[in-house]
């Protein structure tokens, strides 16, 4: 079905949906890349004005990629929740995104609704937004997620502590745990990269820090962010596993060229509840969210398996496959794919807030790594932008990472200085059970206000080993 839309006497025709939604997005370096972006600051204002008239549920019409041959579109269309999307059933794009901003879509509206939106629809709307309308909505979206600890609460801000070492050095990752420990960062989540990527090593890893996490009683998890199939063998092995984590994208094709498929991620999920290593809390619920998922728009293309959709779309897409596992934690490493996908500080600044904006809207707790690569046009002048913006719009955690380098990967992010400062400056505090811990230790002073003591708690002289 083609759309049109007239800007003073030029008419605008975009043949399908999938054009539509790439013409509108705002501009990035990726969907020149693929051919999609709009080939003018006027055509991408012509294809905004004709998504603002397509009807939300023109969505489940069109589908921009074959339902026939994608298993993420069926899993899309067929989990759809039709009773919890009636209420802007009858909306426009441009009415959703009104409604959005009115004091009418508040917590528990947004909340009854998640499920009964689409990637497409969410991705659709954010394309309408400014910076502005992107952060005032996903405020307003509260998903609260537990294992040991609560993520997602409002006025906190969780960090994954990524003690990452080029060698997987033990002394290494050891101090860097310590380091992130003392500035109050690790309740989302304490995440290595390992170097080694094999089955024997990832066990490893897993042991060192649940032998961490059990002699200092930290209600944090760990993950070693491996693929899923090594997990699954580290898990039969006996590892001490809490969360699974993998790579995921917004389609079949990209998922392939991860290694994956739907139901391998199902097995591992039911694999980690197995295991039953979650907290008991308060309420006498146990914490059963066992998935860590990352994803970053640009990894479609990568596997030339965008089927000529722009590159956001798709990214919304993989948070549908994110939804569908219930997972703890899902994260948007927005920058480091590099410059191919988002050129520069403006482009990456943009993505994160969409990413964000999608995920929170449909129903996800959604964190990011603000990042770049030392070849973009980007610096970290840009990264404490977005970090503000983000820790504004109420993201459910960010990185920790010594000195904002890390040395594995070698890229730049946020440092545990960095989630301090946004944690101070806008008044966040972490997860309420590592705050309690972190107070109890000595290394937050009482009263809630993320102040950090004056001398290392004597409960963690030997955490460092000796040689």
């Amino acid at each position: 079905m083609p759309f049109r839309a007239r800007i003073g006497v030029q008419e605008h025709r975009f043949d399908d949906l999938a054009a539509l939604m790439a013409r509108a997005s705002p501009e990035r370096s990726g969907d020149h890349l693929a051919g999609v972006a709009a080939g003018s600051a006027q055509e991408r204002v012509a294809a905004q004005r004709a998504l603002a008239d397509v009807p939300l549920s023109h969505f489940l019409q069109e589908v921009v990629v074959p339902y026939e041959t994608d298993e993420v579109t069926r899993l899309i269309i067929d989990h759809h929740d039709k009773p919890a999307f009636e209420p802007v059933s009858g909306f426009t794009v441009g009415q959703f995104r009104d409604w959005l901003l009115s004091d009418m879509a508040d917590e528990n509206s947004l909340t009854a609704l998640a499920k009964g939106l689409t990637p497409e629809m969410v991705a659709g709307v954010s394309k309408l937004m400014r910076h502005q309308d992107l952060i005032l909505v996903a405020r307003k979206c509260r998903v609260r997620t537990r294992f040991r600890d609560t993520i997602g609460l409002p006025g906190r801000l969780s960090t994954r502590l990524q003690p990452n070492h080029p060698t997987d050095d033990a002394a290494g990752i050891a101090a860097s745990v310590l380091d992130g420990l003392m500035y109050g960062s690790g309740d989302a989540v304490i995440g290595i990269n390992p170097a080694t990527d094999n089955v024997p090593q990832v066990m490893h890893l897993l042991r060192m820090l649940d032998a961490v996490i059990t002699r200092y009683e930290i209600p944090t998890q760990s993950c070693v962010l491996t693929h899923v199939t090594n997990t699954l063998q580290a898990i039969e092995q006996g590892a001490p596993v809490d969360l699974v984590f993998q790579s995921i994208g917004g389609t079949e094709a990209t998922n392939r060229s991860f290694g994956i498929d739907l139901a391998l991620l199902a097995e591992a999920r039911s694999a980690a509840l197995s295991l039953k290593r979650g907290a008991r809390f308060d309420d006498g619920q146990m914490g059963t969210n066992v998935m860590y998922f990352e994803t970053g728009q640009g990894s479609a293309l990568s596997a030339n398996a965008h089927h000529g959709c722009d590159q956001q779309t798709i990214e919304a897409r993989a948070y549908a496959v994110a939804r569908h596992f219930e997972p703890l934690l899902v994260n948007s490493v927005v920058g480091f794919i590099g410059p191919e996908y988002l050129y520069d500080g403006r482009q990456i600044i943009r993505a994160g807030l969409e990413d964000h904006f999608c995920a929170k809207l449909l129903g996800l707790p959604m964190g990011c790594d603000i990042c770049y690569t030392n070849h973009a046009e980007a610096d970290q002048n840009d990264m404490d932008v977005l970090l503000t913006l983000l820790g504004v719009a109420g993201c459910s955690f960010i990185m920790g990472i010594p000195g904002s380098d890390d040395v594995m990967l070698n890229y730049q992010t946020t440092s545990f200085h960095d989630a301090l400062y946004a944690r101070r400056v806008l008044g966040l505090r972490p997860a309420p059970e590592f705050e309690s811990w972190l107070e109890r230790l000595g290394i937050f002073e009482p009263g809630g206000m993320a102040r950090l003591a004056h001398s290392m708690p004597a409960t963690f002289s030997r955490l460092l080993p000796s040689s």
